[in-house]
């Protein structure tokens, strides 16, 4: 979570007031031109109408007010939702390698995958699945163990293609199923954006999260 500091909020709520002061303005402007144009058609000399080009330039000038105030009212919107956060901070994220349970790239190299099995469980089951959702391994782990290192190797031992990957733990206790849970790895920050009330990240593995779920940060190796 990134928190502004006093600085940047007293900056930003100042751009925010000052942005709501002109596109109150300009709507003020937008609708005095918007009564004066319509006073104006409605008591103009019927025996010397307007005439026409004048009228399809005041029209002209109508649209260009509208489009302002749209404009304005975009920017505004886009004021609020950068409110305390900062360029700089959406770049510290990238290239940081962060721990979600969101699906995982596989690239060649061993991926440690992290787990808690249920403290009732006798055996768990360590399931991969590629990024069609394809279940393409199961691997039983020992209870008692929270990390693996997962090789990317089919059951017949070939190496799996470069991708998308996920897994779950299944806890078991007996025959009896009791959990299924999502596993955590760290993945790569490839890209960060504000979204619409929060900072969400592009993982290597294409995968979009919040950075609400994000576990653990380090280094990018």
């Amino acid at each position: 979570m990134i928190t502004p500091t006093q600085s940047t909020t007293q900056a930003n709520t100042q751009a925010q007031s000052a942005s709501q002061s002109q596109a109150t303005s300009i709507a003020s402007d937008f609708d005095t031109f918007l009564l004066l144009m319509t006073t104006q058609a409605q008591n103009q000399d019927p025996l010397e109408p307007m005439d026409s080009t004048e009228y399809a330039s005041q029209l002209a000038q109508f649209s260009m007010v509208e489009q302002q105030v749209q404009s304005n009212e975009l920017l505004s919107e886009l004021a609020l939702s950068l409110g305390g956060i900062k360029l700089e901070d959406l770049a510290n994220w990238v290239g940081m390698d962060v721990q979600t349970t969101a699906a995982f790239h596989f690239d060649g190299e061993p991926v440690t995958l992290s787990a808690q099995a249920e403290p009732a469980a006798d055996s768990a089951v360590m399931v991969i699945r590629d990024s069609d959702g394809t279940e393409i391994e199961r691997i039983s782990v020992p209870v008692t163990q929270t990390e693996f290192d997962w090789a990317g190797t089919a059951s017949d031992g070939s190496p799996l293609p470069t991708g998308s990957y996920s897994a779950t733990l299944e806890s078991y206790d007996g025959e009896e199923l009791l959990s299924v849970q999502p596993v955590s790895t760290y993945s790569q920050v490839v890209e960060a954006q504000v979204g619409e009330d929060a900072v969400v990240l592009t993982l290597e593995s294409g995968q979009v999260v919040p950075a609400g779920m994000v576990t653990g940060v380090r280094t990018g190796t």
